[in-house]
């Protein structure tokens, strides 16, 4: 009795040393795939800028007037016309993983039906709007109006001086950035709340923002989004170049504060946010102003 007392206090010893590795591989496995389907992805970037005289895609297509109705407001995504996609859908063209199995013209929260636009830590993150990936939209294509003048589109590829430091997607954390960690609220599919993990993730706004640029979903008072460290603390991140690094929001210029709640307008003394990884310049640029 005493030696298989000693042989289970062994293997229990064994299985609490072994566990954390294990979990740490299983995570460093996911965050591979991750990065792996957005670099599939993205080079269909290239591709579509190529195609559009040097312009790098929208973060979202265009508002016609009429909505749904209104033709002008569906887009080809490669296997059939989608009503407004997202710029990941658009990418899915170029390089032949297309994003639904049958694109609506009439819904924009259709959910991702490809595998390639999956990441495996947050699986269930497939609503086109509520994605587990954002764009950063503000300085490479934002589509969104203020009295009838993009507020920054179209953007030339050529602009941007260096694509290997230059951000092109990231887990995004959508929202739920602009709350403390407490006040979050799980994911929800097709949610609409602005603490709910993953809302308006399609979005990815950059470290420092100013009080007259855009921001998270673009509505009057919306809280920002920012990338998601989903990964052990890091974030799978894509550069313009098409290559991938796990990075920690703090390298990438973001500033988080006491509670967990990332830094939109709040004054620091020092250690401020810095854009640099987002411009395309290399320096910290203010995100463009909203139209006046």
């Amino acid at each position: 009795m005493i030696e298989l007392l000693v042989v289970i206090a062994i293997i229990g010893l064994l299985v609490s040393i072994l566990l954390p590795s294990l979990s740490k591989a299983r995570d460093m496995a996911r965050a591979s795939v991750c990065g792996s389907n957005l670099r599939q992805l993205s080079h269909g970037w290239h591709l579509y800028a190529d195609e559009h005289k040097d312009v790098s895609v929208p973060g979202k297509y265009p508002k016609a007037d009429g909505g749904t109705a209104n033709p002008a407001n569906w887009y080809q995504i490669g296997n059939g016309r989608k009503y407004r996609p997202a710029w990941i859908a658009t990418l899915g063209k170029y390089v032949n993983l297309f994003a639904f199995e049958m694109p609506s013209t009439s819904d924009e929260r259709q959910d991702y039906d490809g595998k390639v636009y999956q990441c495996p830590t947050v699986g269930d993150w497939i609503d086109e709007r509520n994605h587990a990936w954002g764009y950063n939209y503000q300085f490479l294509g934002n589509s969104r109006r203020t009295k009838g003048t993009f507020h920054n589109f179209p953007v030339n590829r050529s602009r941007i001086k260096n694509f290997a430091s230059t951000v092109l997607g990231a887990d995004s954390i959508g929202t739920a950035a602009g709350f403390r960690d407490r006040e979050r609220r799980p994911y929800l599919n097709n949610g609409k709340q602005s603490a709910e993990l993953g809302n308006h993730a399609w979005t990815l706004d950059p470290p420092r923002l100013t009080d007259k640029s855009d921001r998270g979903s673009g509505d009057p008072g919306t809280k920002r989004t920012a990338v998601d460290p989903r990964h052990s603390g890091k974030a799978s991140v894509l550069y313009c170049d098409g290559h991938i690094e796990q990075v920690t929001p703090y390298v990438l210029g973001y500033r988080t504060l006491p509670g967990g709640a990332y830094v939109d307008l709040e004054a620091l003394e020092e250690d401020l946010p810095n854009n640099r990884f987002f411009s395309g310049t290399g320096q910290d640029d203010d995100p463009p102003a909203l139209p006046r």
